[in-house]
């Protein structure tokens, strides 16, 4: 096992519309210094939500949101490791059905049963967290192999506090000691 800290890993952060969103730069530094490669990937509504400029010059890759045409070259070099974050009511339940309806959840939907590790935070409100359906599908989920953080984990305890990125930034760093994924390159942006 190389233990070689100049090999950067391809990184999909898959990003929600909810208000971790507006702060993700934070999480976007934290994980390059853990010597990530990022590529952004925007739910639809995320990227009203996102300093999308600002996250293209820190990662020096354009925030994608949108299905390539099949005329286009995809842009994504095959991923080591997927985090969504946050992952919202809303794609955490599409992607447990299997819904493909954006470039995202297609990403995530392809992954998903492969040997590629991916990271969910999920964050929803807590009355949406209640609803029936939402603990079973993070059920679903967490069976098919994603690791799931604790519902709510990156919300601070107070409005003073940032949001709870050394969660991903921790989870991500045990994912650094294993060997690089085998799976098949997805088709992605």
């Amino acid at each position: 096992m190389s233990t070689d800290t100049t090999v950067e890993r391809v990184l999909y952060l898959v990003v929600c519309a909810a208000p971790p969103a507006r702060c993700i730069t934070a999480l976007v530094d934290a994980v390059q210094r853990e010597r990530w490669s990022v590529y952004v990937i925007a739910t639809p509504t995320a990227p009203t939500w996102l300093p999308s400029e600002l996250l293209a010059r820190r990662t020096g890759h354009p925030v994608l949101h949108r299905q390539r045409h099949p005329d286009e070259t995809s842009v994504l070099p095959r991923a080591d490791a997927i985090a969504v974050v946050p992952a919202t009511f809303n794609t955490i339940n599409k992607w447990a059905l299997g819904i493909n309806d954006s470039l995202a959840l297609g990403i995530l939907n392809e992954s998903l049963g492969t040997d590629l590790p991916i990271i969910a935070a999920p964050y929803a409100k807590s009355v949406l967290a209640s609803h029936p359906a939402f603990a079973g599908y993070l059920r679903t989920l967490a069976r098919s192999g994603v690791h799931l953080t604790a519902t709510e984990a990156l919300r601070p305890a107070s409005d003073d506090e940032p949001f709870r990125w050394h969660i991903i930034v921790e989870a991500l760093r045990s994912l650094a000691a294993r060997p690089k994924p085998s799976g098949a390159e997805s088709e992605g942006a």
